[in-house]
């Protein structure tokens, strides 16, 4: 899939609760989403072990983010709700698996060996975090836990494409950015952002803004640390 150099818009709702997160924890965010693995991606200097261990661990990743839209059925109060998580939940299992094992498979990845590899520290971390938060919370912590993936890589994405140092012919790495640059995926991280929105309207976020900003710092450090991982710098 061909690259093209562009600026592509800000998902975000000016004033709205995700703005308020990123714009409340810089530092996190702007290490996770300009990471070195990111940059590595983008001007294709990335190791490609470092990618396929990456690979093997966000095949992982997508089955507790799977339990985590089982989670928000369960926290829903309302069937519009429950339905939403339970078709998220479904497009994880029946569709992105699939697109991912797909992917992966051009890599030289088998899935029985994806399902057998060891979680590591930086997989082990993120998921149990935003599980956590949903079983101690309400459907708004998890899905302020959630955001950083979410939106993030709709962000990630962004960034590259605008990015001089990004290489745009013969990028190994090229159908990951446009995957996450494509618009049907910034369409589910804008809906996520409403969904953000909405919630906080409803849930009392701004009486809570201080505690959701520690657990969006959380997890944009956390998402850090699986980028961390995929260099090799943890175990």
């Amino acid at each position: 899939m061909a690259l093209i150099r562009q600026t592509l818009p800000d998902i975000a709702t000016p004033g709205g609760l995700f703005d308020r997160l990123r714009g409340a924890t810089r530092p996190a965010w702007d290490r996770y989403v300009r990471h070195p693995f990111v940059a590595g991606m983008g001007d294709a200097t990335l190791p490609e072990a470092c990618f396929r261990h990456y690979l093997i661990q966000d095949y992982l990743f997508l089955i507790h983010f799977a339990r985590a839209y089982a989670l928000a059925a369960f926290k829903a109060d309302n069937l519009a709700d429950m339905r939403a998580a339970a078709r998220s939940m479904a497009a994880i299992l029946d569709l992105e698996m699939g697109l991912h094992v797909k992917y992966c498979a051009g890599w030289g990845l088998d899935e029985a060996a994806m399902q057998a590899a060891p979680e590591a520290q930086g997989t082990l971390a993120y998921t149990r975090f935003v599980l956590e938060r949903g079983l101690a919370g309400d459907l708004l912590d998890l899905h302020v836990a959630l955001a950083p993936c979410i939106i993030g890589y709709a962000e990630i994405a962004a960034n590259l494409l605008a990015d001089p140092a990004t290489k745009l012919e013969g990028n190994p790495y090229g159908d990951w950015i446009a995957m996450y640059a494509d618009p049907e995926y910034r369409s589910v991280a804008a809906a996520q952002v409403a969904l953000l929105d909405r919630l906080s309207a409803t849930r009392g976020g701004e009486a809570r803004f201080n505690d959701l900003t520690r657990s969006f710092d959380a997890a944009s450090r956390l998402e850090a640390g699986f980028w961390d991982m995929g260099l090799g710098l943890l175990p």
